[in-house]
C-alpha cells in the first residue's frame, strides 16, 4: 500500500479495535514494512493520537485514551448502530440523553453517505419504540434542524401548535434545546412577539433555518434550563415541596436520577432530596419507584399516602 494517507487511515482503523497489535502484524496487514509501520505510528502521534507502544516478544501498539478526542473512524455498521442509537434516545427524550446526542446526531448524519442514511432510516421505520403513552414523541431531524440553527445561530422559521390546538408560523432566535427528561423543548427569542418563549418540540413542524444569523441575547436570570422551568410551570399544577431520603449513595441514586436534580450526601449509603417541584403525585410516585432503592417519603403529604395506597394495592393484586 503505497498511499500514505489511506494506509494511515486504515492503520487508524486497526488501531481504534480494542486490542493489542504487534508491529508485524500491522506490516503485514497494510503490505509493508515494519520501519513503515514505525514512521506511520509517529504521523499518528504528531496528529494527536495518543499510541502506546509496548516491548518484547509480544509487545506492540495500541491506542489509548488521551487528553482530547480525536476522530474516530467507523465502518458501515458501526456508523448505522450509533446513529440508529442516538436517534432512539434522542427522539423520545430517554432520561439521561439531553442535548449532547442530539449534537452528536447533527454531526454524523451530515457526514452519512447517502446509503448509510437511507439504512438507518429503514431500520428507524421498520421499528416501534415503547414510549410513556403520552405522545410526546419527537422526528430525530426535527431536532436535528432545531441543533444546527443553535449551534450555528441562524434564525429559524417553524410551524407550531399551541396546546389549545392553535396552528401558528414562528420566526426565532434558537437559544438552547433542553430536556426534562421526557420532553423537549426549545428557549428561543420570537421576534414577532418580542419575548422570549419556550417550544414544545413535538409540536414544532417544519422547522428550517434562514441563513441569518444573529448575535445571542441575553438570557433571563437563570440561564435556559432556569427560565424553561418556569415558563413550564406557568398556568400548570402548583408546585410542592418534594422531600425525599434515598437509602444508597448520592452516586449511586444521582445515575438513576434526571440530571437537574441535585442531591444532598447524608451518609455513605443515604442521601437527601429536596426540591419544589410541579409534576402529579402519580408521576412522582412512578419516578422514585424506577430510581430503584429503598427511600423514605417526608413531603409531601399527599405523595405519602398516594405511595402506600399504591403499595397495599399492589401487593393485593399479587395474592392468589
Amino acid at each position: 500500500m503505497t498511499d500514505t494517507p489511506a494506509r494511515l487511515l486504515n492503520l487508524l482503523s486497526l488501531l481504534q479495535t480494542p486490542r493489542e497489535w504487534p508491529g508485524s502484524e500491522l506490516a503485514d496487514r497494510l503490505s509493508v514494512s515494519a520501519r513503515t509501520i514505525r514512521r506511520d505510528i509517529d504521523r499518528l502521534r504528531e496528529l494527536g493520537y495518543p499510541v502506546e507502544a509496548t516491548k518484547g516478544a509480544v509487545g506492540g501498539y495500541r491506542l489509548v485514551a488521551g487528553a482530547a478526542m480525536p476522530p474516530l473512524l467507523l465502518d458501515d455498521e458501526e456508523a448505522v448502530a450509533i446513529a440508529v442509537g442516538l436517534r432512539a434516545g434522542a427522539g423520545h427524550a430517554i432520561e439521561g440523553v439531553e442535548e449532547a446526542s442530539v449534537r452528536a446526531l447533527a454531526k454524523l448524519e451530515q457526514v452519512l453517505p447517502s446509503r448509510l442514511r437511507h439504512r438507518v432510516s429503514t431500520l428507524q421505520n421498520a421499528t416501534i419504540p415503547l414510549t410513556r403513552g403520552d405522545g410526546a414523541t419527537v422526528a430525530p431531524s426535527t431536532l436535528t434542524a432545531l441543533a444546527g440553527a443553535v449551534t450555528g445561530q441562524e434564525r429559524l422559521r417553524f410551524g407550531y401548535r399551541a396546546g389549545d390546538g392553535t396552528e401558528s408560523r414562528r420566526l426565532v432566535e434558537p437559544y438552547r434545546l433542553v430536556s426534562t427528561g421526557h420532553r423537549w423543548y426549545l428557549v428561543a427569542y420570537d421576534l414577532e412577539r418580542e419575548d422570549w418563549r419556550t417550544f414544545r418540540v413535538d409540536r414544532v413542524s417544519d422547522p428550517f433555518a434562514t441563513g441569518a444569523r444573529f448575535t445571542a441575547r441575553e438570557l433571563p436570570e437563570g440561564g435556559a434550563a432556569a427560565y424553561m422551568a418556569r415558563s413550564i410551570n406557568r398556568g400548570q399544577r402548583p408546585e410542592v415541596d418534594l422531600d425525599v431520603t434515598f437509602h444508597a449513595s448520592a452516586e449511586t441514586v444521582t445515575a438513576r436520577l434526571p440530571a437537574h436534580l441535585t442531591l444532598t450526601a447524608t451518609g455513605p449509603s443515604s442521601c437527601r432530596l429536596s426540591t419544589p417541584t410541579a409534576e402529579s403525585i402519580e408521576w412522582l410516585a412512578l419516578r422514585l419507584g424506577l430510581v430503584d432503592v429503598p427511600f423514605t417519603i417526608h413531603a409531601p403529604a399527599a405523595l405519602v399516602t398516594y405511595v402506600a395506597d399504591l403499595a397495599t394495592r399492589l401487593a393485593a393484586s399479587t395474592t392468589n
